[in-house]
């Protein structure tokens, strides 16, 4: 592997330091998506985690849902047993039956426990869901921050008003919103034209693109006739594989330009020129390598430019 990556990003206006790109963990301990324990076991996440250390990464993203909390121990064990620090976000995922900031309370412990951590670096709302307010919440956010059990706040999948009405509420107890975490790829770009993008650079808010290689599709290796495999085969069907292809060839094309990258290397780079932190996911040491393959260069405006144009022929 090349020299760790040295490049740092700021989080928001927290002051707090991250690679351009992280790692996200859904599929660590995830049986239903990614097919945990059948294709994949604890060996081979414990070697995507050494050899993200290894490439100098330090964000890790995780849940207290994913794998049912089994993310969230294996990282933490992980983290323990390295001996080093990392920047650590996590989320709290606020079911309609949870009714007061005390669930958010119970969650952020159990979080901690199962990280072994006395503090997570960032901590995120999953998901805007009813009935509880916005402002409710962030309350119980501004409280966890000022209680020493979070460094940073953050949400997830929050539309354009939602966040600002989460940045508005944690500014008026002093503590910027740093970050929203969206789905956003060459093939999905909503946060492009909903205007959350926008506020987030008017904000200073970072971004945060979760599936930027669309769970393998920007990756080439599926086609109409080799669709993913799981669930993934009910979400992408044979037409839009096949509208995908165009696209495909052109990372290709660019890859084969910028040194031999490969299109899901392509693809998040392109992520980051625009603006974003990429946190593809990584179950072994291979695509952990295809990752980090992501970082040290650059697109040009040019053939950012052509993805984008191409891109929107792709509908799903």
């Amino acid at each position: 592997m090349t020299e760790p990556i040295s490049e740092r990003v700021t989080l928001g206006n927290t002051g707090i330091a991250i690679t351009p790109m992280g790692i996200g963990t859904w599929a660590w301990g995830d049986g239903v998506m990614w097919g945990y324990g059948k294709g994949y076991t604890d060996a081979d996440v414990r070697a995507a985690f050494d050899a993200t250390v290894a490439a100098g990464i330090n964000f890790f993203d995780t849940a207290e849902v994913y794998g049912l909390g089994r993310s969230e121990k294996l990282l933490g064990q992980f983290i323990r047993e390295s001996g080093q620090t990392f920047v650590v976000a996590t989320k709290f995922m606020p079911f309609p039956f949870w009714l007061t900031k005390n669930a958010l309370r119970r969650a952020l412990r159990n979080s901690l426990k199962r990280l072994g951590m006395p503090r997570t670096d960032l901590y995120q709302m999953h998901f805007p869901l009813p009935p509880v307010p916005v402002e409710t919440w962030m309350d119980a956010m501004a409280e966890a921050v000022e209680a020493g059990f979070v460094r940073a706040v953050g949400v997830s999948n929050y539309d354009m008003k939602q966040m600002g009405r989460a940045h508005t509420a944690l500014a008026k107890r002093g503590i910027p919103l740093a970050s929203n975490q969206v789905f956003y790829s060459l093939l999905h770009r909503d946060p492009e034209f909903n205007g959350v993008a926008q506020l987030c650079k008017d904000l200073n808010i970072t971004l945060i693109a979760y599936s930027p290689l669309e769970k393998g599709v920007l990756t080439g290796k599926y086609t109409p006739d080799n669709p993913p495999p799981g669930p993934r085969k009910n979400i992408y069907s044979r037409e839009y594989l096949q509208k995908a292809q165009p696209l495909i060839e052109m990372l290709r094309d660019f890859g084969d330009a910028h040194g031999g990258k490969t299109p899901a290397q392509v693809a998040l780079n392109w992520t980051i020129c625009k603006g974003a932190v990429p946190i593809p996911g990584a179950k072994n040491v291979r695509q952990v390598q295809s990752n980090v393959g992501a970082l040290g260069w650059r697109l040009t405006d040019d053939e950012v430019a052509a993805l984008d144009e191409l891109s929107l022929a792709v509908k799903a």
